[in-house]
């Protein structure tokens, strides 16, 4: 498998149509609304990424962000990668250019910039790409088991 999509809730479409097509330069490829999802007016926003695969915004009109603040607020977020230094380091200047707040981490193999959309969801710019593959790990799942059984 592959990941074709995510979906991330938004809550001001017009601050996530800026962020995601405005300051990232996303294309806008649809969109879609409708009047009854979970009783919301909703809209849903689909930006194209450059490999063919899609960042789905929606917004629920009237819905409000959960209250997350007891929580790390990059345990859960995105990563999009670049090939190069280069392109992140355009990555860097163009947030930067902005006024838009983000931070750096050192991960050994992977440099990463870390910002918040305007809903706080976290995104990450990492280069170079992760290279996952889809071996099972003996380790990993000895890891697991150990973090569950503590």
């Amino acid at each position: 498998m592959r990941l074709d999509h995510v979906v991330i809730r938004a809550y001001d479409a017009q601050a996530t149509l800026d962020f995601y097509g405005g300051l990232l330069g996303l294309p806008l490829i649809a969109a879609h609304e409708g009047d009854d999802w979970g009783g919301f007016d909703w809209l849903m926003m689909i930006f194209g990424l450059q490999d063919g695969r899609e960042i789905v915004l929606v917004v629920l009109r009237g819905a409000q962000p959960p209250d997350e603040t007891r929580l790390p607020a990059d345990s859960r977020h995105y990563a999009l990668a670049v090939d190069t230094l280069a392109e992140q380091d355009s990555w860097r200047e163009r947030l930067q250019a902005a006024g838009h707040d983000f931070w750096e981490e050192d991960h050994g193999g992977q440099h990463s910039l870390y910002f918040a959309d305007p809903s706080g969801v976290i995104l990450e710019i990492t280069t170079p790409p992760t290279g996952a593959g889809t071996t099972p790990s003996e380790g990993a799942m000895a890891t697991v088991k150990g973090w569950i059984g503590r």
